[in-house]
This record gives C-alpha cells, structure tokens and sequence, in this order.
C-alpha cells in the first residue's frame, strides 16, 4: 500500500445481475474522509459485543464507493470515573489527527459525524489478520511498533491492549480503540514495554518536532483540529509530553502505579 492511501474494503456493488463480487479498492485518504463524512450510512451490519460501549459495522455508501466502517456513538459511551462524559468519540478522531499530523498513518480514517444513533465517531474498517495481535508479531514489526509506543506517550493512551494492534494482508499494522487518550493526567497503559529507556531514532524526533510547531501555531491546520476536539488543558499536557519526548529522546519507561491495560488483550 502506498503512503496516504488506504484499502477500502469495496467499492460500490455492481447491480443486480453482476456475477462478481466487488473488489478491494486502494484510495487516497482525502477520498477515505470524504466518504466516511458524507457518505450515506445504509445498512447496520451488526453489533461488536466484546467491546464495554456500544460499537457497530455499518456500509457507508456514496455515488462512486461502498465501505465499510466503525460506527461508535457518544450515546452508546460507558460512563467513567475519569474522562468526561460524552467525549471518548472526540478522542478517536483526536489520534487520528495525531497519527496524520505526524505522518505516520497509525489510525485508519476515522471521522465525527451524525450517525443512526446521533453524533460519533466512524472509522474505516481495514482488512486484517484476526487471528493475529501484537503477541504474535515478530521482529519484522519493530519499527512500526516504535512508532506506536511513541504515539501512545504522546497521546496518553490508557488502553493499548495486544488486540488493539491489526495487521492488515500487506503487512501494515493498525492500532484502533483511541477512547481513551489525551487526559490531562499520567494514564499511559500499553502492553507494548520492550523498547523502554532505549534512544529513539533521529527520523521519529524529526516529525515529532514537526508536529510541536504545527500544534503550538494557533492558526494551523492541526491546531484547530484538534481545538475542535480537546480542552485546552488537554492540548497544553499534550505539548508537554511532546516537549518531553524532544528533550529526552528515549522510549518511555512504565511510572507507578497500572501501566499494563487488563485484560492485556
């Protein structure tokens, strides 16, 4: 696959009488966007229940393409002690526009929009692997992991189980289940460990330095983005972490208190 572009699952079915299936289509990810944005949601696909808030597959259909994608409501959220009502679909679209900004295209493209059950996130569904998570990656995977543990210091993820990493057909991997990110306080969870306190590559300093200036001019593209979606004290502990990232230059080290989610898959 090449860089910003993505596999849609398919494209628009062919009619009645065709004796093909639709085929995977590679698009850009501008097109990806606009058709999770304005794309008509046709059909509700079924439910995801191994998830605690609610989660569903739907088709997403406009005039040239057909997909399907990742539908969470801010109606369907769990209440939790420590994040704001109402705000974890925010936090999806917020690490996507993380993971765009720094170039890295960890996230799939995920959009806020209205959806069957009111405002949520919905994000492009990729082809992957399911038997496979980050316990059966091997070393061929090291540097795309690297970039994860980066991005999730950055975005304080508290929940990045093995699960949550997907490795598509092409050998890409994919991280999903960004609710639970950007608080203003240490929260950082992950399974992914084996790189702490080890220098981090001079390339990924470089596009995080890249992403600092974008996220402290006002007037950016990425500033406002992401005004639109977090707290103020939310980006300010963001610029923190990022300005500890350039400083030290090393892979973070677990703090005290849980720094592995459970269950770990």
């Amino acid at each position: 696959m090449s860089d910003n572009h993505v596999p849609t699952p398919n494209t628009n079915p062919p009619d009645d009488n065709a004796s093909t299936q639709p085929q995977s289509q590679e698009v850009s990810v501008e097109r990806a966007e606009r058709l999770l944005e304005r794309g008509e949601i046709t059909e509700l696909q079924g439910v995801m229940l191994w998830g605690s808030n609610y989660s569903a597959l739907v088709q997403v259909q406009d005039a040239d393409l057909q997909t399907t994608a990742v539908y969470k409501p801010q109606q369907g959220e769990r209440p939790l002690w420590d994040f704001p009502d109402g705000t974890l679909c925010y936090r999806e679209v917020a690490s996507y526009q993380m993971s765009q900004a720094l170039g890295w295209q960890l996230i799939p493209p995920t959009v806020l929009r209205e959806g069957p059950h009111g405002l949520g996130s919905l994000q492009l569904f990729v082809e992957h692997l399911p038997k496979i998570n980050y316990f059966n990656l091997d070393d061929r995977f090291v540097s795309q992991l690297q970039q994860f543990v980066v991005f999730d210091f950055l975005t304080n993820n508290a929940d990045r189980k093995g699960g949550h990493i997907l490795l598509s057909p092409d050998g890409k991997l994919w991280g999903i289940d960004h609710g639970l990110t950007f608080h203003t306080l240490p929260k950082l969870r992950t399974v992914i460990w084996e790189f702490s306190g080890q220098p981090i590559a001079k390339a990924l300093i470089s596009d995080i330095e890249a992403l600092c200036a974008m996220i402290t001019t006002m007037t950016s593209p990425t500033r406002q983005k992401l005004n639109s979606l977090l707290s103020k004290a939310e980006i300010s502990a963001l610029l923190q972490r990022i300005q500890y990232i350039i400083k030290h230059k090393t892979y973070p080290e677990p703090g005290p208190g849980p720094h592995h989610p459970w269950p770990p898959v």
